[in-house]
């Protein structure tokens, strides 16, 4: 069949037309053309079979992809219940040691004479702050184990500080020799007392917080007062350093030590041997820096040595 040009249908020039119904004419036949190709495409495209063994590969990928899914899901959720039974056991035995430490408390209230209204371990203690803040945020779990196992040892570690304390309280009052008194060593001489001196590295004016004690190498040193060991090891300027926590907020430093005897968290009693004369650290010779402090504020050693 021969084509008809869209020209003889629309009208030539010389057809009478005007040139508006001659463009209209023409932009029908283009539409038409456009509209067949169209649906011929989309026939013919159902008409043509899908390659063999596509839709097969799609559904069994799809299996793989759930499968892989459920098994990842199944993954988290044996985790959470791992950190859960982690979290409850750490819990559990937090209460314990909780518990521990209110019966323990209870006996020092009584045994030390003291308030029982003050010092009431049956309530919670009183707290407070302002409201949250929009920076304010949930605890993830991770950081909630890593703070509850540090105050669980901070509960472990108190609860060992004041089993020891137990120990030193007689008959409802602490004992006198909490107090320190005496001189840290048998024999020797101060060689620097407490205040202001003449640094002997630099020659400036500077403070001295504690007293020095020379004498023998090797010679004992003595815990003035009885407590527990907050500190012992080397220390930046102190060398070989013990440190010793008293009642009422006292606490005294032993510096220079050549060799040390006792270790953190341990308690001494008043006369035991915590270390040998040394020079160990900032030191010119042989000698004890013996420091006094209450509540961390620097005292003059020299009244306790003279109660001694």
């Amino acid at each position: 069949m021969k084509a008809i040009p869209f020209t003889r249908i629309c009208g030539g020039r010389g057809s009478g037309r005007s040139s508006v119904a001659r463009g209209a004419c023409l932009l029908g036949g283009v539409l038409l053309l456009t509209g067949s190709a169209l649906w011929g495409g989309y026939e013919l495209g159902l008409r043509s079979p899908h390659p063999p063994g596509e839709g097969e590969e799609l559904a069994q990928g799809m299996q793989r992809m759930l499968k892989q899914q459920q098994q990842e899901l199944e993954a988290a959720r044996r985790q959470m219940r791992a950190h859960l039974d982690a979290l409850a056991l750490r819990l559990g035995q937090m209460q314990s040691e909780v518990l521990r430490l209110d019966a323990l408390g209870q006996e020092l209230v009584k045994k030390g004479d003291l308030d029982p209204e003050e010092f009431n371990f049956d309530e919670v203690p009183a707290r407070g702050g302002l409201g949250a803040t929009d920076e304010a945020r949930s605890v993830e779990l991770e950081e909630l184990l890593v703070d509850m196992n540090r105050l669980s040892r901070r509960i472990e570690d108190r609860a060992h500080k004041l089993e020891m304390m137990e120990g030193l309280i007689v008959n409802g009052r602490v004992l006198d020799d909490l107090e320190p008194r005496g001189r840290p060593v048998r024999k020797g001489w101060i060689s620097s007392p407490y205040g202001y001196r003449k640094d002997p590295f630099t020659g400036k004016k500077a403070f001295h917080h504690g007293v020095d004690i020379a004498g023998k190498k090797d010679s004992e040193v003595f815990a003035v007062a009885s407590g527990i060991v907050t500190d012992a090891g080397p220390k930046k300027g102190y060398g070989y350093l013990v440190e010793i926590t008293h009642a009422d907020g006292l606490v005294t430093r032993y510096g220079h030590n050549d060799k040390i005897f006792v270790s953190k968290g341990d308690l001494v009693t008043k006369g035991e041997v915590i270390g040998l004369m040394g020079s160990t650290g900032r030191s010119t010779g042989p000698h004890v820096h013996f420091e006094v402090t209450r509540n961390g504020r620097s005292l003059n050693p020299a009244k306790y040595l003279r109660k001694g």
